[in-house]
């Protein structure tokens, strides 16, 4: 079996809706990944891949390999060169938690894949409420605020209830018992006091990203 047989890369979705395809690594095998990024390379095309596992990067070839910009902490990488970085910050992004590193770093990864930078706040969580305090003027400048909580998930809506700007919120998987796996994170977003509060699923971080860089572009 041809690997390359069992792909179709969507290299022409940029024109359509103003993001590119990004591949989730997670359930492709190494010779799945490797006609990807084949393919990339002879279209001389660029790819974000999310959900890279350290295992699976290290069995890719080395010509690939050398190519990525991997960071294993968030499981991203980028094949080919990102855009360049804006001067102006317009996204926040403030987690609970150190725990909740891993999906804050999927967040601002991908959004400086399309040139955004962001503020990174984390360990903000609401058992602490002075050190999310501290922060908010610098917040309530920004246009939108991606907030990053996991176990009972309260931020978002305290960051709902203190901004002007859109806020966007993604449960994690941290937690434990009845946290169920960031299940009762996102019940807890979704019944949220906090009018207009958006959320994504657990561990979402590309999906809050590419939501941000949806309305900034639709702002513009």
């Amino acid at each position: 079996m041809n690997p390359s047989q069992d792909i179709r890369l969507d290299f022409d979705r940029r024109n359509r809706m103003g993001l590119e395809e990004a591949i989730l690594a997670g359930s492709k095998s190494v010779a799945h990944l490797t006609a990807i990024l084949d393919q990339a390379a002879e279209r001389k095309a660029r790819f974000l891949f999310t959900r890279l596992d350290q295992a699976q990067f290290d069995a890719l070839p080395e010509a690939h390999r050398t190519r990525l910009d991997y960071d294993p902490l968030s499981r991203t990488a980028w094949f080919g060169a990102p855009e360049p970085l804006r001067v102006q910050i317009r996204v926040g992004v403030v987690a609970a938690g150190t725990s909740d590193i891993s999906v804050v770093r999927e967040v601002t990864r991908t959004l400086a894949w399309y040139g955004e930078p962001a503020l990174e706040i984390t360990d903000v969580g609401v058992a602490g409420l002075w050190r999310l305090m501290e922060r908010v003027e610098e917040l309530q400048r920004l246009p939108v605020v991606v907030a990053v909580a996991g176990m009972d998930a309260a931020l978002p809506t305290v960051v709902g209830g203190l901004l002007p700007g859109i806020v966007i919120g993604v449960p994690t998987s941290v937690g434990y018992g009845v946290a169920a796996g960031g299940h009762s994170a996102l019940h807890s977003m979704l019944s949220s006091c906090a009018a207009g509060l958006v959320v994504t699923n657990i561990d979402n971080g590309f999906g809050a990203a590419c939501a941000a860089l949806r309305v900034l572009r639709s702002a513009r």
